[in-house]
């Protein structure tokens, strides 16, 4: 015990002596010298010189550092410098400041605010310090051993560039940088706050004096963030315009919330939801390449090569093969019709997006979904410049046949000017449709040609505006709802049978219907329907703006050898999802063996009152008196004059 409190007392005495020292040392210590070795210090490490408008603070113990006050860069514009720090604090190494040896530890900024500005010839407000810092590392240079941490904290970065009206601020910064003072590496490690989210953020370059020098160094990147997450590894150097190249990856859970928060406006309302990228990566200036491109939006999967380019205007040009591409989510909320499904929308389109960037896509793919429909092997074409979209598809495999054609769209003011062409050749007729007209009444097998335009700022308006062409042949099919032979042979025996015409189906051989749009009106052309024992043909018009039809047509029996032929007009009336169907009444008495000499008779008045008579008689009842015709003037005395 007594050896214990010897040892213990030892310690107690070499601390007090030091505590003592430290006191002593604090009221001795030369405060200038004190700031100039750190001033010193500082500019030969960041090759930055500073200058203090307000006092210094100076501790020894229990903690040795140095503080400044109210510190700027020296030779930046004095109302807004490149760097402004309300406290820069320099931490002392104590064993070498016990020897009247002042060396910096590290280096703390509390609330520095950085401003960086670009020129319109590349130029910023910070190159002439960039320049300094390269001259001040480069190798040979007499350097003191010292610091190598800088730490950021409560900071805030603007970036103004005028020439490109970009304007960007970054708030609340904490990060430690590992400044070269010994090594040639420079990494910052650290958070930020961006456009209302906290991003966690690294960099680090391999070689920090090549970088500023313009020459080639490593870097990596990493971006972590609610929206998005990015990484980057490879090289850069900027010799005469910035260049990069190294794998770049990125995911996020919702690419709309993505290119929202990095200030591009997501196209349409609907998809754009996850989304992750691995690629090649390329750039130069404001031009990127992205070749070995893997890319996943929406569940679809994507390989091939991208570019993007903003001169002035953004422009995305893709070269993409894929097994299924699902496209539902971006066309499912363009709605053609209203809510009751019979009325076409009349809410006005967006057309914004349009003129928002330039796109050059071509994609291949196995299958493609849009909504209910279905596609094969499909190389499809997507330009869209200057405000106008163009598609096309070279051949896509549909409703088993092959469909071809193009569509395009262009903004006009608030008015959109849409055409279409497009050929589907000896496609199954009742799935095709059963997927456009949600009807499975006609099949068979048939060609389709297609030529219509349209111009208008909602569904409605191009409805009324639809001029063009359609031509639709067909073969060995049938058209469900009625049986045209079973009822012509029907009314032929017994005209005024009645009954249901809405059952069973009428097979042909072919079909040829020819429409003319104009000013949103389909005029029947050509209608024939031509089977192995009865013939139709159709005249009028179907109104697409109010989606009825107007037409008259006229369905006749194959006539045997040497037999009349037996015709039978009827007329098609009503919305195209439910027509009314009804033959001619009057055509239906005349072969009535019992009924026609009637309607001849009822042509005559005297016939008429007997038959009404007869009627009557039979009845028991008083029919219904004709309505009376007008009483005659009264005649007068005086003569008529002309």
């Amino acid at each position: 015990m007594k050896r214990l409190g010897i040892s213990v007392a030892a310690i107690l005495g070499v601390a007090l002596i030091g505590l003592t020292g430290l006191i002593a040392m604090s009221r001795l210590l030369d405060r200038d010298a004190l700031r100039s070795a750190v001033e010193t210090q500082i500019r030969a490490v960041t090759g930055l010189d500073f200058t203090a408008d307000s006092h210094i603070d100076v501790s020894i113990f229990p903690r040795s550092y140095v503080s400044f006050h109210d510190v700027r860069i020296k030779g930046s514009n004095a109302d807004a410098p490149a760097l402004s720090v309300d406290v820069l604090t320099a931490n002392l190494r104590l064993i070498p400041l016990l020897m009247q040896h002042f060396q910096i530890a590290d280096v703390m900024m509390l609330r520095p605010h950085i401003r960086v500005t670009r020129a319109a010839n590349g130029q910023s407000n910070w190159t002439p310090f960039v320049e300094t810092i390269a001259r001040t590392m480069k190798p040979g240079a007499d350097q003191p051993v010292s610091f190598s941490e800088i730490r950021i904290q409560d900071g805030e970065l603007s970036y103004e560039d005028a020439a490109n009206k970009v304007s960007e601020n970054l708030g609340d910064i904490d990060l430690s940088l590992a400044w070269p003072s010994i090594s040639r590496s420079f990494a910052a490690t650290g958070q930020f706050d961006w456009r209302g989210e906290r991003v966690d953020g690294s960099i680090s370059l391999s070689d920090f004096l090549a970088a500023l020098s313009g020459e080639r160094s490593g870097l990596k990147v990493r971006i972590a963030s609610a929206p998005l997450k990015f990484a980057f590894d490879g090289t850069v150097a900027n010799p005469v315009s910035l260049m990069m190249e190294g794998t770049v990856t990125a995911d996020s859970a919702s690419l709309r919330e993505a290119l929202a928060w990095i200030g591009q406006p997501p196209p349409g309302s609907g998809g754009f939801g996850r989304f992750a990228l691995k690629a090649r990566a390329s750039t130069i200036g404001a031009s990127i390449a992205l070749t070995n491109v893997n890319l996943e939006i929406d569940g679809n999967v994507a390989e091939g090569v991208m570019t993007y380019a903003n001169n002035g205007r953004q422009t995305l040009q893709a070269t993409l093969a894929a097994g299924a591409v699902d496209f539902t989510p971006y066309v499912q909320t363009i709605r053609l019709l209203a809510g009751s499904a019979r009325d076409w929308n009349r809410q006005l389109f967006d057309l914004h997006a349009l003129s928002a960037t330039d796109l050059d896509m071509r994609l291949s793919a196995a299958k493609i979904t849009v909504g209910s429909t279905r596609l094969g092997k499909t190389a499809l074409g997507a330009n869209l410049r200057n405000g106008t979209l163009a598609l096309s598809i070279g051949e896509a495999q549909i409703y088993d046949g092959i469909a071809k054609g193009s569509f395009g769209i262009s903004r006009a003011d608030a008015d959109a000017e849409v055409k279409a062409q497009f050929q589907l050749t000896d496609v199954d007729l009742q799935a095709w449709a059963s997927d456009l007209f949600g009807t499975g009444k006609l099949s068979g097998r048939g060609n389709l040609n297609v030529s219509l335009e349209a111009k208008g700022s909602s569904p409605f308006e191009l409805a009324q505006s639809l001029d063009g062409t359609a031509t639709l042949t067909g073969h060995d099919g049938a058209i469900s709802g009625f049986n045209v032979e079973h009822l012509l042979k029907r009314l032929e025996r017994r005209p005024l049978s009645g009954g249901n015409f809405r059952n069973g189906k009428t097979p042909f051989d072919t079909l040829n219907i020819a429409l003319r749009f104009n000013d949103g009106v389909a005029v029947a052309t050509d209608v024939r329907v031509e089977g192995p024992a009865t013939r139709m043909t159709l005249t009028g018009t179907a109104s697409v703006p109010a989606r009825d039809y107007d037409l008259k047509g006229v369905a006749s029996l194959t006539p045997a050898a040497n037999a009349d032929p037996f015709d039978l007009p009827f007329v098609i009336q009503g919305p195209w999802d439910d027509p009314l169907i009804f033959p001619d009444p009057e055509s239906l008495i005349r072969r009535s063996k019992a009924s026609a000499p009637l309607l001849e008779a009822v042509k005559d008045r005297k016939a008429r009152d007997t038959v009404r008579s007869v009627i009557e008689h039979l009845t028991n009842q008083k029919t219904i008196p004709e309505a009376a015709a007008p009483a005659a003037p009264a005649e007068s005395g005086a003569p008529r004059t002309n």
